[in-house]
């Protein structure tokens, strides 16, 4: 199902030929469970060696911004991760760190020259998000940072669970 350059399929991120999928990471980087556990999981221990790197460079990945290190043995040559917000009753400013870790992420993916990227529900496992809440901010984000990033070619999002691939169909459409 698509509309303009967006797309949603049901299936598992890991196994996407795309240039970058996403990860849902949290700021440590250091991995963890849901999407995070599984593309580090695929993907091998040469992304977690990149994520140390960077954490040790830079102290881990603020709530709303994205780092970019290799795919390892995905067949995807990047991972782009993104810290999405945990959801505290929406008094946080969860709506707009949400917006930022995808707009980042397609900023990111655009000064790497990628082409299509592929993201999961971020924010709306362990961390809570209101799900119909995010998959609007989601798509918001990502087609205004596209407006800005003409060498991105195609968005994928990538649900696991029937609940949220309903919810990208119904708004896609």
């Amino acid at each position: 199902m698509t509309g303009e350059h967006l797309q949603v399929v049901h299936g598992d991120i890991t196994r996407l030929a795309v240039d970058a999928i996403v990860n849902a990471a949290n700021s440590g980087l250091l991995g963890g469970g849901g999407v995070d556990g599984a593309i580090h999981g695929a993907g091998g221990p040469a992304i977690m060696t990149a994520c140390r790197a960077i954490r040790d460079a830079q102290g881990g990945c603020p709530t709303g911004e994205a780092v970019i290190t290799t795919g390892g043995l995905l067949p995807a040559p990047y991972v782009i991760h993104a810290v999405g917000p945990v959801w505290r009753g929406g008094g946080e400013d969860e709506d707009a760190l949400l917006a930022n870790a995808y707009r980042n992420s397609i900023r990111l993916a655009a000064e790497h020259k990628l082409r299509t990227v592929a993201f999961p529900n971020i924010s709306t496992g362990i961390y809570g998000f209101p799900r119909e809440r995010a998959v609007d901010i989601a798509i918001g984000a990502v087609r205004e940072a596209m407006a800005k990033a003409p060498s991105i070619e195609q968005v994928t999002f990538v649900c696991f669970d029937d609940e949220n691939y309903r919810l990208y169909r119904q708004r896609l459409s």
